[in-house]
């Protein structure tokens, strides 16, 4: 495991993906930032970060055992990785919100972002970014972020977090990697925000509506039973969750 610590970043994921473009790096190459001044999330959204506060970091996993239709399982593995990293510190009410927002209640405390390497239809790895709240006390317009310190009152040593956070990883791409799909996809839907509760949903094409989610298919579409009393399936830019 080869880490590198930096002060302050654009983004751990585009320093990983620039050594990428080089040379694939040793598997579990870590990139982590004190400061990342533009942090990206799922669809572009943009990542707010005191300096030292909270745990901004990018991972290199090489992923030659990997299909290309396999990407979601990669999401769910680093989800899981990430729950179960933060349940050892004892944070309450943990859970993951669909695709990958790590939940204490109803307060997001990490985001995660995937981009994966693929040449030539074949996998050659992925890097895993994640930004996890750790120490920061106030979040400006953001009222459904929290961090670790905040839902527990204790101050956490982030070098400890990260390590745990590692060794997940190497657990569940264990997992991947010995072929236990079932396994992972069954723990991560065992696990989903609002599973099996009557919600409310946005969508783009049918304004706001009620349903349950009930699961996700191997590609990451969101299984919803409807009103009407029918299974339908939406991607990420298709639904968004009210809560």
């Amino acid at each position: 495991m080869y880490i590198i610590k930096l002060n302050a970043i654009d983004s751990t994921n585009t320093y990983l993906r620039g050594l990428v473009s080089v040379a694939i790096p040793k598997d579990y190459t870590v990139v982590v930032a004190e400061m990342q001044t533009n942090g990206r999330g799922q669809m572009g959204a943009n990542w707010q970060t005191q300096s030292g506060k909270n745990l901004t970091a990018s991972v290199f996993k090489q992923l030659l055992f990997c299909d290309v239709s396999d990407q979601f399982y990669i999401s769910m593995a680093v989800s899981l990785a990430i729950y179960n990293a933060l349940k050892s510190f004892k944070i309450p009410r943990l859970s993951i919100k669909w695709p990958n927002d790590i939940l204490s209640a109803n307060t997001k405390i990490c985001g995660i972002l995937i981009e994966n390497v693929i040449k030539n239809n074949k996998f050659q790895g992925s890097i895993l970014g994640f930004g996890l709240n750790v120490n920061q006390k106030t979040f400006d317009n953001l009222p459904k972020a929290s961090s670790m310190c905040l839902v527990t009152g204790v101050v956490y040593n982030k070098d400890e977090i990260l390590s745990e956070i590692l060794k997940q990883l190497e657990k569940y791409f264990d997992l991947l990697e010995s072929k236990q799909h079932s396994q992972i996809k069954s723990e991560y839907e065992s696990l989903l925000f609002r599973k099996d509760k009557p919600s409310t949903f946005q969508s783009s094409k049918h304004g706001n509506f009620s349903g349950i989610i009930k699961s996700v298919t191997e590609t990451g579409l969101l299984n919803v039973w409807t009103e009407d009393e029918i299974i339908k399936t939406f991607d990420l830019k298709e639904i968004s969750l009210l809560y």
